[in-house]
C-alpha cells in the first residue's frame, strides 16, 4: 500500500501508518459484524453513525416508533467498548438533569459542610438523547453546549467532559404534539440527520426470527475509547484534493438563494435559507472517513456526493412554495446533485 504524494506531513512513520489504516479497517469490519448481530440492515444508517464517531461528531436519527434507533445506538456503544449514558427527554427535564449539580455534603466527623458536584449523565463518551425534541429549549441548551465545548456550567463553575463525546439523538418525525422544535444552531452542529426507514420484507421476517425466541443476541467490544481517539486523528490526516474541496464548498454556496447569483432557480423558488460554512467542513471532513472505511487514501467526488444529503437534509430551510408543491428537503437536494454533477475525473 502506497500513500498518495499529497498526503499531508506527518508525524508517525510509513510503516507504522500503514498498520493503523490496516487496524481501522479491521475495526470498523469487526463493528459492522458485531452490530449486525442485533440489528437487521440499516447499512447506511450504521455507515453514517460510525462516520460521525470517527470524526467525532454528532447524529441525529429521525425515524417513525419501533425502527430501532434506540437499540442501534446501545448496540453501538457496547461495540466500540465506550461508557454510554441514556437520557429519555422530557417535557419537565430540567438542565440539571443533564448536567449534574452540586450537592451540600456533611463531613461525618467535623460535621463541616461542602458543596460537592454530583456529575450527571451528560459525562459519557456515548450520549443517546432519547426523543430530544421532547424537552424545552433551556434544557437544550445545557446539551448544546456540551456538544459543541466539550463542557458544561453548573453555577458559575465550568466541567470538561473526557472525549471522545458523542451525542447521538433520536426524534420522532410524525408525533409533534408536545414537543419543541430543535433550534438552528442546536441542528447545525449535528455532522448527520440520518433517516431509519421501515426494512424490507425480508428483512423484517428476520428481525421477527430474532427477537421472538429464547436467544438473545448481543454484540461483543471490539475496540476502546483510547483506539478510537488514534482513529480519529487518521481519518484527519486523510488527504483531500482541493478540487475534491471545491466541489464541496460549491455545493453548499449553491443551496444559498441569493447569495451568489450561481444557484439554480429551483433554489431560489424553494429555499429561504441556505446550509453554513460547517456543511462544508463536515462534507469534507465525512468524506475522509468514508474514504478510508471503503480502503481508499484519498477523498472522491463519489465520497461527497454519497453524504451531501444526509448532512444537507437539517441545514435547508424551505419556504411555502416548496409546502405548497409538496416538496421537501431531500426532494430539493437530489434536484441540486442532479443539477451539479461532479466534474469529470
Amino acid at each position: 500500500m502506497t500513500l498518495p504524494t499529497s498526503s499531508p506531513s506527518l508525524s508517525i512513520e510509513p510503516a507504522e501508518l500503514k498498520l493503523e489504516i490496516r487496524r481501522f479497517q479491521d475495526v470498523q469490519d469487526s463493528i459492522k459484524r458485531e452490530v449486525a448481530k442485533v440489528i437487521v440492515g440499516q447499512e447506511e444508517v450504521i455507515e453514517h453513525v460510525l462516520i460521525s464517531l470517527f470524526v467525532g461528531g454528532h447524529c441525529l436519527l429521525t425515524g417513525l416508533p419501533g425502527t430501532a434507533k434506540t437499540l442501534l445506538v446501545r448496540t453501538m456503544a457496547r461495540t466500540l467498548g465506550l461508557k454510554f449514558n441514556r437520557i429519555q427527554f422530557t417535557p419537565d427535564l430540567m438542565p440539571s438533569d443533564i448536567t449534574g449539580t452540586d450537592i451540600i455534603e456533611e463531613h461525618p466527623s467535623t460535621g463541616h459542610r461542602t458543596w460537592t458536584f454530583v456529575a450527571g449523565p451528560i459525562f459519557s463518551n456515548l450520549l443517546l438523547a432519547d426523543e430530544i425534541n421532547r424537552t424545552p429549549p433551556k434544557t437544550q441548551s445545557a446539551l448544546l453546549e456540551a456538544m459543541q465545548e466539550l463542557s458544561c456550567t453548573v453555577r458559575g463553575q465550568q466541567y470538561s467532559i473526557a472525549p471522545p463525546f458523542f451525542v447521538l439523538a433520536t426524534q420522532n418525525p410524525i408525533e409533534l404534539e408536545g414537543t419543541y422544535p430543535l433550534p438552528e444552531a442546536q441542528l447545525d452542529r449535528f455532522l448527520f440527520n440520518t433517516v431509519l426507514d421501515y426494512l424490507p420484507a425480508d428483512q423484517e421476517l428476520k428481525v421477527v426470527d430474532l427477537t421472538t425466541t429464547t436467544h438473545v443476541p448481543e454484540a461483543d467490544p471490539v475496540t476502546n475509547r483510547e483506539e478510537i481517539l488514534k482513529f480519529q486523528q487518521l481519518v484527519r490526516m486523510t488527504p483531500a484534493a482541493e478540487s475534491v474541496a471545491r466541489y464541496a464548498v460549491e455545493l453548499v454556496r449553491s443551496t444559498r438563494p441569493g447569495q451568489n447569483g450561481n444557484e439554480p432557480e429551483f433554489i431560489a423558488k424553494y429555499v429561504n435559507f441556505g446550509a453554513s460554512v460547517r456543511a462544508a467542513q463536515f462534507l469534507v471532513l465525512a468524506g475522509k472517513a468514508r474514504a478510508l472505511m471503503h480502503g481508499r487514501l484519498h477523498v472522491t467526488y463519489e465520497d461527497i456526493r454519497a453524504l451531501a444529503i444526509p448532512i444537507l437534509r437539517h441545514r435547508v430551510l424551505l419556504n411555502f412554495h416548496a409546502e405548497s408543491d409538496r416538496l421537501n428537503t431531500d426532494a430539493i437536494l437530489r434536484r441540486l446533485l442532479d443539477w451539479k454533477a461532479a466534474p469529470r475525473a
